[in-house]
């Protein structure tokens, strides 16, 4: 008589052994992704690196010859004899107009853009749109004409009007009569410029804010101020300092529009209203053509500044951003 073969059941709770499974060979599509992705990124880090390899090197070449200090001169003669060259007076103008666009345009742009966001209506705030997107487009040499045919003859009141009664700041302190060739100008043309920029990135970050957020501050009786200082000034911080480093930046290194409207000149002033001053870019596109080549060593060499101070600026940003977890907006 056969006898049945006994069927052994694994044991209540025992573990049972189990084939590994072996993960699915990944998609040509996402290798090849990953490989554009992965070389985009050491692209951009391989010319951010051959760049400031380049401006050094020129730079040193440059500053090894200088009978000055490239700091602290505020004298620009590389092809005296002795060379004596520095950028003192550049890094001053280049700073101070900067400073006084974004103190114009920031919170004008923040303005702006919470108009277009959250008050104006849908039939005003479209074309209102399209208008700052196409400020944004116009190119520098464009504004850099308006600047000297218009803005400068029609500054010169307005530089009238802060000397008789802001003169005792020392800074709107005019000493003369002359022209508005000057840094508070090109402040001013520079504020004009990057508001576009500032405003459109603003504008993008305030109509992210979760409706939610909003119904919520209004349905516990708070008025549109109220709602928008709650829930959507926080939610946008860091587009906001986003937005501000992006022009900013455009401020630190516009070229055309400040040589068309500035009077250069190697004289560092506190007063903003007189005629002159200097910036990195300007300075560069005046001199580069008649420079010798020790000139345009110089002249790279101050570009190497202009690109740190860049860097730092951007750098500045990001630990901001990153500093605290608010500015992100996820927990506003």
């Amino acid at each position: 008589m056969a006898t049945a073969t006994p069927h052994h059941a694994p044991p209540p709770g025992g573990n049972q052994t189990t084939t590994p499974k072996t993960s699915a060979p990944s998609r040509a599509g996402d290798r090849i992704f990953r490989g554009l992705s992965r070389g985009s990124g050491i692209t951009l880090l391989v010319i951010m690196a051959a760049i400031a390899v380049f401006l050094t090197y020129r730079a040193v070449l440059a500053i090894s010859k200088n009978e000055g200090d490239f700091l602290t001169t505020s004298e620009w003669n590389p092809a005296g004899n002795p060379p004596v060259f520095g950028i003192a007076v550049l890094a001053f103008g280049t700073i101070v107009s900067s400073i006084i666009a974004m103190v114009i345009a920031v919170p004008i742009a923040i303005g702006i853009a919470l108009f277009i966001s959250h008050y104006a209506p849908r039939r005003l705030a479209s074309p209102l749109a399209y208008v700052v997107d196409l400020l944004a487009a116009v190119p520098s040499i464009i504004y850099g004409l308006w600047g000297a045919i218009f803005l400068v003859p029609y500054l010169g009141g307005l530089n009238r009007w802060l000397d008789q009664y802001m003169g005792w700041t020392y800074v709107f302190d005019k000493s003369g009569e002359g022209v508005a060739r000057n840094l508070f100008t090109v402040g001013v043309l520079l504020a004009i410029m990057i508001l576009p920029i500032i405003t459109n990135v603003t504008r993008e970050v305030f109509l992210q804010v979760p409706r939610m957020h909003e119904e919520a501050a209004l349905a516990l009786g708070a008025t549109r101020w109220e709602t928008i200082r709650m829930s959507v000034l926080p939610f946008g911080r860091s587009g906001i300092i986003s937005a501000s480093m992006l022009g900013l930046g455009r401020a630190l290194g516009e070229t055309m529009a400040v040589a068309v409207v500035l009077s250069p000149s190697f004289l560092i002033s506190g007063h903003i209203l007189d005629p002159g001053g200097g910036t990195f870019a300007q300075n560069i596109a005046a001199k580069f053509n008649e420079a010798n080549e020790f000139g345009r060593d110089a002249l790279i060499a101050s570009g190497l500044v202009l690109f740190v101070i860049t860097l730092l600026v951007n750098g500045a940003a990001r630990w901001i951003i990153g500093r605290r977890k608010e500015y992100s907006g996820a927990n506003a």
